[in-house]
């Protein structure tokens, strides 16, 4: 059962595991190991080189079903910005193909013309998230860096950024309700076909949530030091 209301930097790091599995994610992106005993949240963030705020900002934020509001301001943008490059390598790297990988299992005693159709529909999928997490790494992530530094480069700013921001995790949907409604699936092939939509299930609604933490809380901070470097021209 998730645990009501928001964490605090006193609760202890194995309570929030157990209250909630889905934090093992959070902490692997924060770069956060297991092994920490009896030790709080602070104990465990300060041991591992994490920004205390940003990791409960993130946690809360992403396992409260939408209803808390997080001040942006104390936000380190450097900690997030390596959680989301740890995510996006997750995706990129792990989640995309390992679901992948899956799904070809699943068809390959399907019909032939099918099962090559969804794993060109689903490839053609994977390479849009890697174009939109890409654009990030290379366009925006620069952006906000040098920010940090105190400049504010001309011809750009966050709310580009934000105005095209897609929900990449649509597409994903779409296959999903493919396979379900349409898929003829075999017998033999059932619990593989039905192994991997539970991981579409799965990335779908990660990839919601990622989607969901850039628009309420890192779109939120970087807008707030542009308005900080304006203002103090």
């Amino acid at each position: 059962m998730h645990r009501l209301g928001k964490y605090t930097a006193s609760d202890r790091m194995s309570d929030l595991v157990c209250g909630n599995y889905h934090i093992l994610l959070i902490m692997s992106r924060f770069g956060i190991a297991l092994g920490f005993g009896d030790r709080t949240v602070d104990e465990v963030c300060c041991q591992s080189g994490v920004d205390t705020a940003t990791f409960l900002a993130v946690v809360n934020l992403l396992y409260d079903e939408g209803t808390t509001t997080v001040d942006c301001r104390n936000v380190s943008l450097e900690a997030f910005l390596r959680y989301l490059h740890n995510s996006h390598d997750y995706f990129l790297q792990y989640r995309l193909p390992d679901i992948r990988r899956k799904l070809s299992e699943a068809v390959a005693c399907g019909r032939d013309g099918i099962a090559e159709a969804i794993i060109r529909f689903f490839d053609d999928y994977a390479a849009e998230v890697h174009k939109h997490m890409m654009y990030e790494e290379e366009t925006v992530f620069p952006y906000v860096r040098q920010l940090l530094t105190g400049e504010c480069p001309a011809g750009y700013d966050i709310e580009t950024f934000h105005r095209q921001h897609d929900q990449i995790e649509a597409k994903l949907t779409e296959l999903k309700n493919i396979l379900i409604k349409y898929y003829p699936a075999s017998e033999s092939c059932g619990k593989e076909m039905n192994g991997v939509l539970f991981d579409i299930f799965l990335c779908e609604s990660e990839l919601a949530s990622h989607n969901d933490l850039e628009n309420r809380l890192f779109i939120p901070a970087v807008a707030e030091v542009e308005r900080k470097i304006r203002d103090a021209r």
